[in-house]
């Protein structure tokens, strides 16, 4: 009985052992491939990680799978008959990936081995930087480096200058000519540009003639060989922020300073529709010593401010108009900014509400 039980046992492992040598077993040439250095501008890069079956019966890869979307493995997948060869090849994407990388591609086959693996690894060297386009704008043919100039808190009664790069990228001469606004002085400093020539607009901003406190917007027309007109392909557009210069003030000065005091939401109740001018009141304290003005009271195009001339002593009603006529019966809500000399709060923020019936 033990004898038969010692035979049963040898017979299984002869077995087990002649069935591993008769499977696959998938041997590579190479594991690791080292791209060494590659530039990113030539684009991808492919190595063959060949291999041989040298077990006893056909290999199949069943699947092959890299560790990330920028290596892509191709394979055969008919069966590899023992003794012969095969190859998988493993292309790399360096695009957008600069630096060093290691990447594993992971085999799953028939063989004694179910899951093997290779590596590839290198160093992708950057695409040098693009030179950047100076001249983002084109007015006729004159290229022209931007046509907004934004030149951010103007105190009033300062002048600030800013320039324009523009350039002739003809083979023609240009010539180049700028208007003027009402507070805002313009010249070319080069009025006949050469081909491949370079000049400047020169901008001059007189906050000290600009009529109004806070956001203003002028608009520069250029002419180029006589070409041109008012109108936004042809315009340099200047925006700034007016503000009121306090930091000279005295001690005095800051004490018997006005304090503008007005409710930061005010419902104006139901207005009638279809009104052009529907008169309301926005009420206004003076808390402070000296005057309080009004600079400015910035709304939207359904509203409109007149201009109140003479300080505000204690207080005011301060009557302004809505127009009613395009709107529908429903509730309305706009934002208005007022701008006071008041040093410690020049610009207050007010939400009206109403409804239309």
């Amino acid at each position: 009985m033990i004898m038969k039980k010692i035979f049963t046992v040898m017979a299984s492992m002869l077995m087990a052992a002649t069935m591993m040598a008769q499977e696959p077993v998938i041997t590579f040439e190479k594991t690791t491939h080292d791209f060494g250095k590659i530039n990113e501008a030539d684009g991808r890069v492919t190595t063959v990680f060949n291999f041989k079956n040298e077990g006893m019966t056909p290999l199949v890869l069943s699947n092959v799978r890299a560790s990330c979307g920028c290596t892509t493995p191709k394979w055969n997948r008919e069966p590899i008959e023992p003794g012969a060869t095969g190859a998988i090849t493993v292309t790399y994407n360096p695009n957008g990936r600069p630096g060093k990388f290691s990447k594993t591609v992971t085999i799953t086959s028939n063989a004694k081995e179910a899951t093997t693996r290779v590596y590839i690894k290198g160093e992708v060297i950057p695409k040098p930087a693009q030179p950047v386009n100076r001249y983002m704008a084109k007015i006729e043919e004159l290229s022209v480096k931007t046509t907004d100039l934004n030149l951010g808190a103007v105190k009033k009664g300062n002048t600030i200058t800013k320039t324009i790069e523009y350039a002739n990228q003809t083979n023609s001469d240009l010539k180049v000519e700028i208007s003027q606004a009402d507070y805002v002085d313009a010249l070319a400093t080069l009025e006949t540009v050469k081909p491949q020539q370079t000049g400047q607009f020169s901008i001059l901003f007189d906050a000290n003639a600009c009529p109004v406190y806070g956001p203003v917007q002028a608009k520069l027309y250029v002419r180029v060989n006589g070409k041109g007109a008012m109108d936004n392909a042809h315009a340099i557009t200047v925006t700034a922020n007016v503000q009121e210069d306090f930091s000279n003030m005295t001690e005095e000065q800051k004490l018997n300073a006005p304090i503008a005091e007005i409710n930061r939401e005010i419902n104006l109740g139901t207005l009638p529709a279809k009104k052009a001018k529907v008169t309301k009141s926005l009420h206004i304290v003076n808390a402070g010593v000296n005057p309080l003005y009004i600079r400015r009271i910035i709304g939207a195009n359904d509203m409109y401010f007149p201009e109140l001339k003479g300080g505000i002593k204690a207080s005011k009603d301060y009557k302004f108009y809505v127009n009613t006529t395009n709107m529908a019966s429903s509730r309305y809500e706009r934002t208005i900014t007022v701008i006071t000399n008041d040093p410690k709060n020049p610009i207050q923020t007010i939400k009206l509400t109403w409804e239309v019936q």
